[in-house]
């Protein structure tokens, strides 16, 4: 909490009087007040009121109320303050401290102590905000342990709260809720305020940075290749785009064996998330190259697929119902064993794994069970290429056999155990995904639950203080949501040095946010098309293998070098035997 905040909600909770029976109010309402509080506090009245109309002595009209019999002054010993109190409140302080109070109002009911100590602390804490129960108890001349009792008591009701609210505290704290709620909300509209807005062009290169496009950014070996699969955890790419385009894009001299690793070793999976389309419509034979697929985490594997509703059955071939009586009735099968159960020839179960694949009703312990599903089966042999001696590297040999791929099983669409768990993984992976969310960002997902039970997950997080809410991207609308370490960044790319970014992506990259973020039209998220961005902003891009002009305003300089980005694609060798391309 803000500690500006916190001394903010004090000093509008300390009672105001201006004349005896709005300090007599006072006094009612907080219990007591110790009688140094007035006395400085007036002290410092009388410093800001200097040259300006004296503010009345709470002194002067403390003793006025004394000698009307609406108050009293109570000495609990020597060694601390004395106590103001309303005469309405006698008999419970007299319950704590009965050798204190000589007399009493003989018509008021006599409470029992714990019920007194209870109730002046209620009142105690309404005007202190946070504190702890050993000033609470000081102040009222009682021992932790009675003080501790009391506040139990008044948690059990709701009317408190415990944490550490104070920066810096260590000892536990205890507040009334009414003024958490208040110094929250002050919190929140100071972080909000201290936000400026970036552009869409520069939450874009901010994008580059937090997605490693941009080369200082990118990982590289498995670990590295883990934290992208983890930052893209339910989002659907086009099959093909996969590796070459989205993946390369993140990972130096990115190695497939690393993705089949994690995906062996149980992190990572691979399967077909959303609706597979019209269900009348027979699926493809292979599942074409455009799609989507997803690699969840495997421990989310299961949330992702309660968020998506199970499509209709899809018409299935003979083969492909033959292979799924064989999963169902066995469970996890290698291809093996699938050939000997279901009687069919090995092509026909490839046949028959490729139309499941594709209607997204299985998935295989390794990647390379969707890359056979993806190569031509002429090209599913050993690689050596011609040139062997004039690169150590061209010796590789690549093998997508459909033998390789594990076992194969069944996705199973079950029912959400928790909506409300799916909902908060879905608003923690898009943070992490993007590190700023907004409604607008929903329309590049796939998998997606409705933005108002995201907003409730959000504005949980930031009253938490967890992340961060305001304007962080200037034009877009509705609330928008951060993780802190996004706001440093965003906060960096803006102060950043300005120099020529050219970035060029598949438009099946997730970072394909054209008409979304950025201005101008969509450009369709198919592995094919290219786009190129200089400095965050899409200048052109590469559609049935022409060029569009995105803007007007670039030079015939730059036209020469954007076009030969967008034209040029590295591909790693170890991948060219299912793109179709030789050495």
């Amino acid at each position: 909490l803000d500690p500006q905040a916190i001394e903010r909600v004090r000093e509008q909770a300390w009672p105001e009087a201006e004349n005896t029976d709005e300090l007599h109010d006072g006094l009612l309402t907080s219990g007591f007040i110790l009688e140094k509080e007035a006395t400085d506090r007036a002290g410092e009245t009388d410093e800001a009121d200097q040259g300006e109309e004296r503010a009345p002595d709470w002194n002067e009209l403390f003793d006025e109320l004394v000698r009307a019999g609406r108050a009293a002054r109570i000495s609990i010993d020597s060694a601390r303050s004395a106590l103001w109190v309303a005469t309405e409140r006698l008999r419970e302080l007299q319950a704590v401290h009965p050798s204190s109070v000589s007399s009493a109002p003989s018509d008021l009911t006599v409470p029992n102590r714990e019920d007194a100590i209870r109730e002046l602390l209620r009142g105690r804490l309404e005007i202190v905000g946070p504190t702890t129960a050993a000033e609470l108890a000081s102040t009222l001349g009682v021992s932790e342990e009675d003080a501790d009792l009391a506040l139990a008591a008044l948690e059990r009701e709701g009317v408190v709260l415990r944490g550490r609210f104070t920066p810096g505290a260590t000892i536990l704290e205890w507040c009334d809720r009414r003024l958490l709620a208040r110094i929250h909300r002050y919190t929140l509209d100071r972080l909000r305020a201290e936000i400026e807005p970036v552009s869409a062009a520069d939450f874009v290169r901010f994008l580059f940075r937090w997605q490693r496009i941009d080369p200082e950014h990118r990982v590289s070996g498995l670990e590295g290749l883990a934290s992208v699969l983890e930052q893209l955890d339910g989002f659907e790419v086009p099959a093909k785009a996969w590796e070459p385009d989205v993946l390369a894009a993140r990972c130096s001299e990115y190695d497939p064996a690393l993705l089949d690793m994690l995906c062996l070793t149980g992190r990572v999976a691979w399967a077909r998330l959303s609706a597979g389309g019209n269900p009348a419509a027979r699926p493809a034979s292979r599942p074409i190259r455009s799609t989507p697929v997803a690699l969840p985490l495997r421990q989310h594997l299961g949330s992702w697929l309660a968020i998506v509703p199970p499509a209709e059955a899809p018409a299935l071939s003979s083969y492909a119902q033959d292979v799924l009586a064989v999963l169902s009735r066995r469970g996890a099968s290698f291809f093996t064993d699938l050939t000997a159960g279901s009687g069919l020839l090995a092509t026909q179960v490839e046949q028959a794994l490729a139309e499941l694949a594709a209607a997204g009703l299985v998935t295989s312990d390794s990647f390379t069970g969707l890359r056979a599903l993806l190569t031509p089966s002429d090209r599913r042999k050993p690689l050596v290429t011609r040139a062997a001696s004039t690169d150590v590297r061209r010796h590789r040999t690549v093998n997508f056999g459909i033998e390789g791929a594990g076992r194969w099983s069944l996705l199973q669409h079950e029912s959400a155990n928790s909506q409300a768990a799916e909902t908060e993984l879905l608003a923690l992976t898009l943070l992490a995904r993007y590190g700023v969310v907004f409604r607008r960002l929903l329309a590049r997902e796939s998998l997606t639950v409705p933005w108002r039970m995201l907003l409730q997950v959000y504005r949980r997080l930031e009253a938490r203080g967890e992340i961060r809410g305001g304007r962080f991207v200037a034009g877009m609308q509705g609330e928008q949501f951060a993780r802190p370490e996004a706001v440093a960044q965003l906060r960096a790319v803006r102060r950043a040095k300005e120099h020529v970014e050219l970035v060029v992506l598949s438009a099946a990259d997730p970072l394909n946010l054209t008409g979304l973020v950025t201005p101008g039209d969509r450009i369709s998220a198919l592995g094919s098309n290219r786009i190129a961005w200089r400095n965050g902003v899409p200048v052109a891009a590469l559609e049935s293998n022409e060029v569009r002009w995105l803007r007007d305003d670039v030079n015939p300089e730059d036209r020469l070098e954007i076009e030969r980005a967008l034209a040029r694609k590295r591909i790693s060798p170890a991948l060219r035997g299912y793109l179709g391309m030789t050495g």
